[in-house]
């Protein structure tokens, strides 16, 4: 069923451009990219092992815009072949919708990306995707969502309406992927808090403005918890994600001072199991034209909580502060590096994150990325990952 949907809206939104365009109208772009994972220590469970994880990765994305602009067609597909674990070999269509522009009003139907937030360590209020979990434990990197989006523009702000008639279960790794429990998570046998599943009717609304330099966002959603929750199977060898209805209301505010970015983001949770808040908030400083170059310099400070009790879907963010830095060249090759450490106050377990990111032409880019947890004891969020450290060099061509 899950296949037959994505395949459905592809065709959908290519027959749709196929009958208004010719192929020159279409832009084809993409990426093809090769990453290796280094693991220097072994896994904790069975089937983890240390040395070079491999894999492949394809981005094909084709775009066609309306002679008017009006209508766009937007199709991006995604595909990971992965050397190691099999539930990290995966495909999905990220995109791929019919969208069309009004004078002060937008429509958009199909598969689709939406981000909400402003915040660099957590996006609480970015609920609209599911999260493909076996691309990166970040969880930036988003499925694909089946909406209808209609959006209304007036001069006291803007106003979003998406209707989701179709849930997406997260990707989890399998039974030789590194960041999992003792146990796998059973994809196959999901449980629902609604008696319609995946096929439950997810709502949500947004409303957005600014006043002055204050940007503002608020939404309220109502449907199936994009995050699981676990129960250990009758026969004891797997985990079950369970997925529930939940209520959420959100806020998402920035202010811009000259060189400060202050932002904020809080939610609050109402499920079965568990009714809760969660907030991040902080600031960006930046330095700019660092000792008369070109390079800028951005520390960040984050602050992040979360009260949610022992039964809703586990997290490690719930008493933690974040501090980063943001370099960026401002070259003609857009190098930059952004390097953060989150420090568990209660229990001072540390997650550091170096990345860097440099382009190669107009057709290569290389990124590079190191993940290390430290200070994890037996019951801390971390000690399921500690020993996951990974070093991961990434090579794109761009077409």
């Amino acid at each position: 069923m899950r296949r037959s949907i994505l395949q459905t809206a592809l065709l959908l939104a290519a027959a749709f451009a196929a009958g208004n365009s010719s192929a020159e109208d279409w832009d084809v772009t993409g990426f093809v990219g090769l990453d290796t994972q280094a693991f220097w220590l072994d896994g904790q469970y069975q089937g983890q092992e240390n040395g070079l994880n491999p894999s492949l990765m394809l981005q094909p994305e084709f775009y066609w815009r309306s002679d008017d602009s009006r209508q766009r067609v937007t199709v991006v597909g995604f595909a990971r072949l992965d050397s190691v674990d099999d539930e990290r070999s995966h495909a999905d269509l990220r995109e791929a919708y019919w969208g069309i522009d009004g004078d002060s009003w937008d429509l958009t139907a199909g598969i689709s990306k939406v981000f909400w937030g402003v915040t660099e360590s957590r996006h609480l209020v970015d609920v609209i995707n599911q999260t493909d979990l076996v691309e990166s434990i970040d969880e930036e990197s988003k499925l694909g969502q089946p909406l209808v989006n209609l959006n209304l523009q007036r001069d006291y702000g803007r106003f979003g309406l998406y209707v989701m008639p179709y849930f997406r279960e997260r990707t989890f790794p399998g039974v030789d992927g590194r960041f999992r429990a003792p146990l796998v998570v059973d994809t196959d046998n999901p449980i629902y808090g609604s008696g319609d599943e995946e096929h439950h009717i997810d709502l949500a609304l947004r409303y957005s403005h600014y006043i002055g330099d204050v940007d503002i966002g608020a939404h309220v959603f109502e449907g199936t918890s994009r995050e699981a929750r676990f129960v250990i199977a009758p026969e004891g060898d797997r985990l079950l994600p369970v997925y529930d209805q939940m209520t959420q209301f959100g806020v998402d505010v920035q202010y811009t001072a000259e060189a400060w970015l202050w932002k904020l983001e809080a939610i609050a949770r109402d499920t079965r199991v568990d009714s809760f808040v969660a907030a991040v908030g902080g600031f960006e400083y930046t330095f700019y034209g660092v000792k008369d170059s070109s390079a800028d310099i951005g520390m960040l400070l984050e602050y992040l909580y979360d009260g949610r009790n022992g039964l809703s879907p586990p997290t490690a963010s719930d008493n933690d502060l974040f501090i980063g830095a943001r370099l960026a060249l401002n070259d003609a090759d857009d190098t930059s590096v952004l390097a953060g450490v989150a420090v568990d106050l209660d229990t001072q377990e540390l997650f550091l994150n170096i990345e860097a990111e440099r382009r190669f032409g107009d057709s290569f880019s290389v990124e590079l990325q190191l993940r290390t947890f430290m200070n994890a004891e037996s019951g801390d969020a971390l000690f399921l990952v500690e020993r996951d450290d990974y070093l991961q060099l990434r090579l794109s061509w761009y077409y």
